[in-house]
């Protein structure tokens, strides 16, 4: 069974989103507050977090800081807030997923089963187990990428992001088939969270992040990964 943990302070959502997750076989474990979410993060080992940014007793951002000091559950907020700026703390804060309030129940859903995909491992392409450029060197079987001889850290989103890309070395991989894989949406209009994915791996694997060698930007239709 795939264990939730829905961080939000709201009685009415916390009560729909319970109902709605155990109508499909999950564990739901709920908590009104960032310190509550943290001791149930340790105690119940949560498969995915559904958390809200604004709660009564910390910041949503500090409870996703403090849970990736030592997990790499998959996080998706759930927030009022639509600020491009508030999104993207919440990415680099280590959040894998961002759905604005209100949303739909059906997207949230598939968000949440894109989410705990990630997290498994992915089939790799025959003979594809270590990409070596001349600035970083990707791990695929040990999920891990090296930049001037120091590890760097990605969050699962990111990851999977990569891994798609890396794993189809000079093809165009459109926009609708990234959302799909890694976000389990594929409507065209979210497309903005691409942006700021890609700008984020070209900020940690770019030598000059708005000239980018590998991470490719085709307008209009999608990424290419050049070796």
């Amino acid at each position: 069974m795939t264990r939730v943990l829905v961080v939000e302070d709201d009685p009415q959502l916390v009560r729909a989103l319970v109902i709605n997750l155990q109508a499909r076989k999950y564990g739901v474990d709920a908590a009104p507050d960032g310190a509550t979410a943290l001791r149930l993060a340790a105690s119940r080992q949560p498969d995915v977090v559904l958390l809200d940014l604004g709660l009564p007793d910390m910041d949503g951002t500090d409870v996703i800081k403090a849970l990736r000091g030592w997990t790499r559950v998959p996080v998706v907020v759930l927030s009022a807030r639509q600020a491009s700026d508030e999104k993207v703390a919440a990415l680099d804060a280590g959040a894998d997923d961002y759905v604005t309030k209100p949303f739909s129940m059906d997207e949230l859903l598939a968000r949440l089963r894109a989410a705990v995909r990630r997290t498994e491992d992915a089939p790799l392409a025959p003979g594809t187990t270590l990409v070596e450029t001349p600035d970083f060197t990707l791990d695929l079987l040990a999920k891990k990428v090296v930049r001037d001889g120091r590890d760097v850290r990605l969050t699962p989103t990111e990851w999977h992001l990569l891994e798609i890309l890396v794993t189809n070395p000079g093809r165009l991989v459109t926009q609708k088939h990234l959302l799909k894989e890694v976000w389990g949406v594929s409507q065209s209009n979210k497309t903005n969270y691409l942006r700021v994915y890609m700008a984020q791996l070209r900020r940690k694997l770019e030598t000059d992040p708005s000239h980018p060698r590998y991470l490719i930007t085709e307008p209009g239709m999608g990424y290419r990964f050049e070796g």
